[in-house]
């Protein structure tokens, strides 16, 4: 029962990369369309880019140290 809930545990926190992964495609999937529309503002756009990466990807690094203890650690 025990070794059942921590593989449902482990699994529910990877889901949460998933999630990270989309928001990053969001970020510089964004990023690539405000400098097609204005070149100008390419070094700008591209702070906000990496202003919207990292969060998402500490979200991605909590998940992955979440699952990872819940898998390997709690034997």
């Amino acid at each position: 029962m025990l070794e059942g809930a921590k593989s449902i545990g482990a699994g529910a926190a990877t889901i949460a990369l998933a999630g990270a992964a989309a928001g990053i495609g969001n970020a510089f999937s964004s990023s690539i369309h405000s400098v097609a529309r204005n070149p100008s503002l390419a070094k700008q756009s591209f702070g906000y880019a990496i202003l919207g990466f990292a969060p998402t990807e500490a979200i991605a690094l909590f998940a992955s140290t979440t699952a990872s203890p819940t898998s390997f650690v709690l034997q």
